[in-house]
């Protein structure tokens, strides 16, 4: 029933936080599984808070009360829930088997972590649940981070970031030790031939508009002359001789734009 209704699908499991702030226990408030839960915590990742839930983990008005702790914890500011007990036989571990518990794990919305009994005990608790433990303090090691290991982890990343300013310090001395050796005088002189550079493109831009519009004015010209050579019919030969200058006129303005177009200019410029 309830696997058909989704309860059991592991779609919709949440993903515990990788460094909890608060953790949430719900289990009896004496006995083996509390204990180890806190002591399993406070020498994995001190830093993380717990607070505890207490219920009744089994006998009458187990159920209801675990059901209540659930809405509890989940109102409250913890990050992940663990439920759980120590282990028992089938009929002690039956609350956490009882519909209602099922629902209320399913519809909370902080992570809940499932630790009944011992590794070989399963109940419905640990298929609804978003991650199921083994034991209580294989749920406190699933829910923190070792502290060394994340002490291990913010060395490497110190050390990497650490290498990654070094480098580019060396390299900032680099360009530092290339110009400090350079006198005043060498920089302005840097600095005029950069200038320099620049007002020779502008130049060079300037030289080749000049020169391709005197070949096209005498290309026109010739044009011009030509025309009127042929209104007042004058002879063969000087037409021929004003064609040839059309030519000689049209392959001076192309060696000009050719010149200037495909002339690249100095590595230094």
């Amino acid at each position: 029933k309830l696997a058909s209704e989704g309860l059991f699908d592991p779609n919709i499991k949440k993903k515990l936080p990788r460094i909890p702030k608060k953790v949430g226990v719900i289990t009896a408030s004496t006995g083996a599984a509390v204990k180890d839960i806190i002591s399993t915590i406070n020498r994995r990742f001190p830093l993380t808070e717990i607070i505890l839930f207490p219920t009744l983990v089994q006998g009458e008005g187990a159920k209801e009360n675990i059901v209540r702790m659930l809405k509890k914890a989940d109102e409250s500011d913890v990050d992940v829930i663990i439920l759980g007990r120590g282990g028992g036989s089938i009929e002690d571990l039956w609350a956490f088997n009882e519909e209602i518990v099922a629902r209320q794990i399913y519809m909370t919305n902080k992570p809940v972590v499932s630790a009944v009994g011992h590794e070989i005990d399963y109940t419905i608790s640990d298929f609804v649940a978003d991650l199921r433990a083994p034991t209580p303090t294989a749920a406190a090691e699933l829910v923190v981070p070792n502290k060394l290991e994340i002490t291990r982890y913010l060395n490497d990343y110190k050390a990497r970031i650490v290498s990654v300013i070094t480098k580019k310090l060396s390299n900032y001395e680099e360009v530092l030790d290339k110009y400090k050796n350079k006198s005043t005088k060498d920089l302005k002189e840097m600095i005029e031939k950069h200038k320099q550079s620049e007002l020779d493109l502008l130049d060079f831009d300037a030289q080749k508009r000049k020169k391709a519009r005197k070949a096209r004015q005498k290309l026109f010209y010739t044009m011009e002359h030509l025309e009127i050579m042929q209104k007042n019919k004058e002879s063969l030969y000087t037409v021929d001789k004003a064609i040839e200058d059309i030519k000689v006129a049209f392959d001076e303005l192309e060696t000009v734009e050719e010149k200037y177009d495909n002339n690249k200019l100095p590595k230094d410029f």
